[in-house]
């Protein structure tokens, strides 16, 4: 275990400040393991930092979802040391400052302190959409080293226990072929793997992006849904996700590397979004029947995936 002092010499070393005060709290981690805390600097560049703190319990390595979530602090860690330095600056995120107690760059004194649950306006939606638009583009084709091998914190091979909770039915018994045709499709991306609408910041100069834990490769549409069922309603999603995939996808293909078939990859991810809302469906039938995301809107796509997989 690291000791204050330890943390506080650890953080001057990375930004070269001459002491460092721990301020407040932003969150504790997921079963207690740790916590993200803000420390204000002083004779440094910056005058803030964020400290995300994983301390996992000695006692409770032995459960799957425990080895899940150690697994998924490594993933996040190789994300911000070999990717992130590689993201287009018009999609921020973190600077990873200091790699042994994950010392990051404070969004928020980088202009980005704006947060919201879900209702976003129509102007940030879009903003976001651009974002993870940039994010698929300047990732397509690339390697999962160090990564997840298949993205977001939903996906099935990750989460038998889920699948094993479900009622039996179509959704059930079609799992796997969902999961099989999303992961064959011969455009791949690395996916932001849990792009829910809290883990967007907004300022000024439009957003950045936080929590990396579930990062892999994938179809770019696995975002895409998680996104606007974090961000809209029932009645929302029924009256506007089809212009709002018109515009991700416009921005991806104004973005895509120019060697790439943007026509055959726009055919094939809107094919697969059907299997992609399917797929998180699955997940939440299993994980949480009563969530607001369960709509009829994704109810309906899923039913669409399900009778095209015969």
């Amino acid at each position: 275990m690291t000791n204050d002092l330890d943390i506080h010499a650890s953080i001057c070393a990375a930004t070269g400040a001459a002491s460092a005060r721990r301020g407040e709290r932003i969150q504790h981690l997921w079963r207690g393991w740790g916590e993200i805390v803000r420390f204000h600097l002083s004779g440094a560049d910056v005058e803030s930092v964020i400290l995300k703190h994983v301390q996992p319990s000695t006692t409770q390595h032995a459960d799957r979802g425990s080895r899940r979530k150690l697994r998924s602090y490594r993933v996040e860690q190789a994300f911000y040391t070999d990717y992130a330095p590689r993201c287009p600056a018009r999609i921020p995120a973190p600077r990873l400052l200091a790699v042994g107690l994950f010392v990051l760059e404070d969004l928020d004194a980088a202009g980005f302190s704006g947060r919201a649950r879900w209702r976003l306006s129509d102007v940030r939606i879009r903003q976001c959409l651009d974002w993870l638009a940039t994010f698929h583009a300047a990732f397509l084709g690339t390697p999962t080293d160090g990564l997840w091998p298949v993205g977001t914190y939903w996906h099935l091979d990750t989460r038998p226990d889920e699948h094993a909770a479900m009622p039996d039915g179509r959704l059930k018994s079609a799992a796997s072929a969902i999961d099989a045709a999303l992961s064959a499709a011969r455009f791949q991306t690395l996916v932001h793997g849990d792009a829910k609408v809290a883990n967007f910041c907004f300022g000024p100069s439009g957003v950045a992006a936080v929590d990396f834990q579930y990062v892999g490769g994938g179809c770019g549409m696995k975002d895409l849904v998680y996104f606007l069922g974090s961000g809209l309603d029932d009645a929302g999603l029924t009256a506007h996700a089809d212009e709002l995939v018109e515009h991700y996808l416009a921005q991806l293909r104004a973005r895509l590397p120019a060697h790439t078939d943007a026509d055959a990859l726009e055919a094939e991810w809107r094919g697969l979004l059907p299997l992609a809302w399917a797929d998180f469906e699955r997940f939440l039938t299993g994980w949480s029947p009563g969530h607001r995301m369960r709509g009829s809107y994704a109810g309906r796509q899923a039913l669409r995936a399900l009778d095209g997989l015969g």
